[in-house]
Formats: structure tokens, C-alpha cells, sequence
């Protein structure tokens, strides 16, 4: 029954990580720590334990969706390459930070992390432009996307210094880094959140990969139970991104501030209760 509690959660997961860049991880790290204080059966999941299983999924999530993302050629590559610079090195600093965070400690900051993600969607955004002059600090992108021509331009020093935080808190939280990124690029780059969204998902794939290798060397992959997220992690991450291709941009921005707030609160009455 564990396993297959695993596998559902791996698909619903993957599904509205992909949906809307998150990676998945504010869906299944919220779960199992619910599990595991409710069930016996779930013992197993500390928040070492969890992180791992949610960023070593995600692995998996992310390449699935950025493949069908490929397809429909959203991913903006080049952006993506910029934030990886700092994300990197950060999931490796936050992968082991965690290994000394308490179950308690990780619900509270964990739920006020999500609330303050959602405050950043209330602060004014950068508007894309069809005139953006070119500057020494900024790559100026022009990206095509379903016949409509979209102008932004991304601040080199912002994004590797807005990389190494988000890619932090992702080895630390296992969140996969898009709950930060995606709402940044949106907000402070005025890149549109269809193509933020696929990107976020192209450079979770990576920063996935550092944070994972990072818990493996810690010892904290609970092998048994990882890999039946696995084949929901693939699903879910396919399913998610072709059902964000119908949706419309205001409505992934709209799910995202109800998951965000939802979970957020959830985490911060069960680190104080």
C-alpha cells in the first residue's frame, strides 16, 4: 500500500509541478512530511530523506516535460543557461545545509517560503517591450512563440546572483527552484510565464541533478521507496506540460498563487502546532 500511495503521489505531483514550473517538489514534500506524521508506515520520511526523493524526482519530472516543452519550442535556452551559473554551486551549498535542519524548523520556514513567493506576485511587474536597447549589463532576448514576437531583457549579474539563491534554497527545501524562478522571471524580467515556466523546468533539470548527487554522497536516499516515484515523476511531468500548453498565461499565474498560499499555510501551522 506504501508503494502505491508513492507512485499516486509521484504522478499528482509531477503534474502540477510541470503545469506550472514548480518541479513539483511544494506537492510532494508537504505530503510525505504529512505521512509521516500521520501514518507509521511512512517513519521512514525525515526531511533529509524527503528532499532527496523530491529533487532526485524531479530529475525525471523535468526532463519529461521539457522534452514535450522542446517540441512546442518553448524554452528559452540561453536564459536558461544564465541562471544555471548560480544554481548550480547553490544546490550543492543548500543540498548540505539540509542535513542539519530539524522536522519542525523545515515546516515553519518552509511555509513562510511559500507565502513570501506568493507576495511577489502583488509587487508591480516589468512589462515586455518591442524596443529594448541593448546594454553592456543585459542580454536582450527576442524569443517566438505561437506566431507572437516577445521582448525581454535579462540582467546577466541579477540572474547568477537570483540563481545562486533560488539554487540554494532548492538543495535545502528539494523544491526544484521554479516556486522562486518561475515568479522571477515573470516579475523581474518580464519574460512570459508560458516560456518561464518551460525554462524553469529545463534548468530544474540540471540543478536537480547537483542537488540529488549532492544527498546521494550524504547517505540520505531512502533507495526502497525512490524508486516508485519515479515512473509518476515521468507521467506526471508529460501530462503537466501538454495540459499548460492549453491553458492561458493568467490562468497558470492564478493556480500558482492558490497552491503556493494553500500549502504555505499548511507548513506554518504544522511547524508551530
Amino acid at each position: 500500500m506504501v508503494y502505491i500511495i508513492c507512485i499516486i503521489i509521484g504522478v499528482l505531483t509531477a503534474f502540477v509541478g510541470s503545469l506550472v514550473g514548480l518541479g513539483g517538489g511544494v506537492i510532494l514534500i508537504p505530503s510525505l512530511l504529512l505521512l509521516n506524521q500521520s501514518v507509521e508506515a511512512f517513519s521512514w520520511a525525515t526531511p533529509q530523506a524527503i528532499v532527496s526523493i523530491s529533487l532526485f524526482a524531479m530529475i525525471f519530472t523535468s526532463l519529461s516535460s521539457t522534452l514535450t516543452y522542446y517540441k512546442r519550442g518553448r524554452v528559452d535556452y540561453r536564459t536558461g543557461l544564465w541562471f544555471l551559473i548560480g544554481s548550480i554551486p547553490g544546490g550543492v551549498i543548500g543540498s548540505w545545509l539540509n542535513q542539519f535542519v530539524e522536522t519542525e524548523v523545515f515546516l515553519l520556514y518552509f511555509g513562510v517560503l511559500m507565502i513570501l513567493i506568493t507576495a511577489l506576485f502583488s509587487l508591480k511587474r516589468r512589462q515586455p517591450s518591442s524596443n529594448l536597447p541593448m546594454k553592456n549589463n543585459k542580454v536582450v532576448r527576442t524569443f517566438y512563440l505561437d506566431g507572437v514576437t516577445h521582448n525581454y531583457a535579462i540582467s546577466m549579474w541579477q540572474a547568477i546572483v537570483l540563481s545562486l539563491i533560488v539554487g540554494t534554497l532548492s538543495g535545502l527545501f528539494g523544491i526544484g527552484g521554479g516556486s522562486i524562478m518561475v515568479p522571477a522571471m515573470i516579475l523581474l524580467f518580464g519574460i512570459p510565464a508560458h516560456i518561464a515556466t518551460a525554462t524553469s523546468m529545463f534548468i530544474i533539470f540540471f540543478t536537480s541533478i547537483i542537488g540529488a548527487s549532492t544527498h546521494i554522497m550524504l547517505g540520505h536516499i531512502a533507495w526502497e521507496y525512490l524508486f516508485f516515484f519515479i515512473p509518476g515523476a515521468w507521467i506526471g511531468g508529460r501530462l503537466g506540460a501538454k495540459t499548460n500548453q492549453i491553458l492561458r498565461a493568467e490562468t497558470l499565474e492564478r493556480i500558482l498563487r492558490v497552491l503556493l498560499i494553500i500549502i504555505g499555510l499548511r507548513m506554518i501551522a504544522d511547524g508551530l502546532f
